[in-house]
């Protein structure tokens, strides 16, 4: 792929997988280290999700199986002060109270359910520089850890819904897996044989 022989210094927008690529139901591995290719998905990570307007990818969404994600809440007008975060093989300790929120993902385009998660996270996880970090955070920043870290275990967040709301969104997910949405970012194109003619 191409994106394999970029450097340091210059930026890509890597096309986002949906629901239906495979890559999205694997289990993600390990980093045993911190790599110059890693860095450079890293920073293309932030930059595909900044062009899609969204304020969490993860590695499987990018067409990478790895245990990393990143975050940034500043473009929300409660969180103007959070800085972007990288996650290198986060492990949730702990989890604590519960609190509903409407979720979407770039991952299932158009899509947005009222999704129930712990209000409380404790988590290690390693930076961008593979130091090694144990904290707790709350509310909605706990929640977006948690979307983003469900990628890394194959999930997708349309998986915690009841059954009742699956079939009232599964023609809309149906759409999604043969290509046939509405977007302003890129996807990764889907296979011929499963579009609709």
């Amino acid at each position: 792929m191409i994106f394999e022989f970029l450097t340091d210094t210059i930026m890509a927008i890597l096309p986002i997988n949906t629901i239906g690529d495979k890559v999205l139901n694997k289990v993600a591995k390990p980093l045993k280290a911190i790599t110059s290719e890693h860095k450079t998905l890293i920073e293309n990570m932030f930059e595909t999700m900044y062009q899609a307007e969204g304020i969490g990818l993860a590695g499987p969404q990018v067409g990478k199986s790895l245990r990393v994600f990143v975050i940034d809440l500043s473009v929300m007008e409660d969180f103007k002060d959070e800085k972007p975060m990288a996650f290198i093989n986060p492990q949730i300790l702990e989890t604590g109270g519960m609190a509903t929120m409407e979720e979407g993902c770039l991952s299932v385009p158009g899509i947005r359910e009222e999704v129930k998660r712990p209000e409380m996270i404790k988590i290690k996880y390693r930076d961008e520089d593979f130091k090694e970090h144990v904290e707790v955070f709350h509310g909605l920043k706990a929640r977006v850890i948690q979307h983003e870290y469900e990628h890394l275990t194959g999930n997708l967040f349309v998986n915690n819904l009841d059954s009742r709301t699956k079939r009232k969104i599964k023609d809309d997910i149906e759409a999604i897996k043969h290509g046939n949405v509405d977007i302003t970012y890129q996807i990764v194109e889907k296979p011929k044989a499963l579009q609709h003619s």
